[in-house]
C-alpha cells in the first residue's frame, strides 16, 4: 500500500517524500494550497464534535502543494546520486556495448578514470557491463577506442523523483512523467 505523498512548493517543484503523519500536519495547519491526485491517498478521523455531532475527517491527497517559499534552491541542488539511480537513468544500458543487463550485473563505470581525478558524478559516470568497464580498463573512452554510445546527463527534479525506484501510485507516477523535460530517457 501506498503510504508517501509527494510533496512540492507552490509552484509545483517536488521537495520531498513524506509521511502522513507529517502531510496530516500541513493539512492541519493550514499550509496545503493545493493537491492532487486521482483521490485521496488516506482518510484519517479524528475526535467527534459533539456540538455538530461529527467526527472530524483529514483527506490525504497523494500529491500536496504548500504555500510558502521552497526549502531548496534548485539552482544550486544536483540531484542525489546513487547507483539504482545512475542504472535507472541508463536504462540498465551499458554505455559502451549497448546490452540491456539486470542491476547486478553493472557497474558505475568513470568515464574519466578516478585514478585521472575523475569525479564521482552525474556527469562522469555510465553503466557498464564487466566485460566493457574490464576492458576499458584506466584509461578514456578514446584511449580504449570505446565511444560511448549515449551521453551522460544530470537528471532533472522530477526525473530523480522517479528514478529513486519507490512504489508510488500510478496518479503521481502519471503527474511527474508529465512534467520531464522533452527528449528526457524517461519518456
Amino acid at each position: 500500500m501506498h503510504r508517501t505523498v509527494l510533496q512540492l512548493d507552490i509552484q509545483g517543484t517536488p521537495q520531498a517524500w513524506i509521511g502522513l503523519e507529517e502531510a496530516a500536519l500541513h493539512y492541519a495547519g493550514g499550509s496545503v494550497a493545493w493537491q492532487e491526485g486521482a483521490g485521496p491517498l488516506a482518510v484519517l478521523r479524528g475526535g467527534y464534535n459533539v456540538a455538530a455531532g461529527r467526527q472530524s475527517l483529514l483527506e490525504i491527497h497523494p500529491i500536496i502543494a504548500l504555500r510558502g517559499h521552497a526549502k531548496l534552491n534548485l539552482f544550486e541542488v544536483t540531484p542525489g546520486l546513487t547507483r539504482l539511480k545512475l542504472f535507472r537513468r541508463d536504462r540498465h544500458t551499458c554505455a559502451y556495448c549497448g546490452e540491456v543487463f539486470a542491476e547486478r550485473d553493472l557497474q558505475c563505470e568513470h568515464i574519466v578514470p578516478a585514478s585521472r581525478g575523475g569525479a564521482a558524478s552525474w556527469m562522469n559516470l555510465v553503466a557498464a557491463c564487466a566485460p566493457c568497464n574490464g576492458r576499458k580498463a584506466d584509461r578514456t573512452p578514446e584511449e580504449a577506442r570505446m565511444p560511448l554510445l549515449f551521453l551522460p546527463y544530470v537528471p532533472s527534479r522530477f526525473e530523480s523523483f522517479l528514478l529513486e525506484g519507490r512504489p508510488i501510485r500510478a496518479d503521481v507516477h502519471e503527474w511527474l512523467a508529465a512534467r520531464l523535460p522533452k527528449g528526457s530517457r524517461l519518456s
